[in-house]
């Protein structure tokens, strides 16, 4: 069994250091946390480009849509 301990508990030494040594502590793992961010590849994202291609929308669509939202506005009791 491996002894790890969570955020919480590094989070409650930490607040227990002073200042100077806090800063030691962000100067010395600063590095191991570049160093780890650096050898993670970001996740290649999909193209949205021709997300619309096949949707056939006119420009009556538009005006019945624009019709059905603001058909009550304004309403009374408002």
């Amino acid at each position: 069994m491996e002894n790890s301990i969570t955020l919480e508990e590094a989070l409650a030494f930490v607040r227990q250091l002073s200042p100077v040594d806090k800063a030691r502590l962000i100067e010395r793992i600063a590095p191991d946390i570049e160093r780890e961010l650096a050898s993670v590849r970001p996740v290649p994202r999909k193209s949205l480009r021709g997300l619309w291609k096949k949707i056939d929308i006119t420009a009556e669509d538009i005006d019945q849509a624009r019709r059905e939202m603001w058909g009550s506005f304004p309403r009374e009791g408002i």
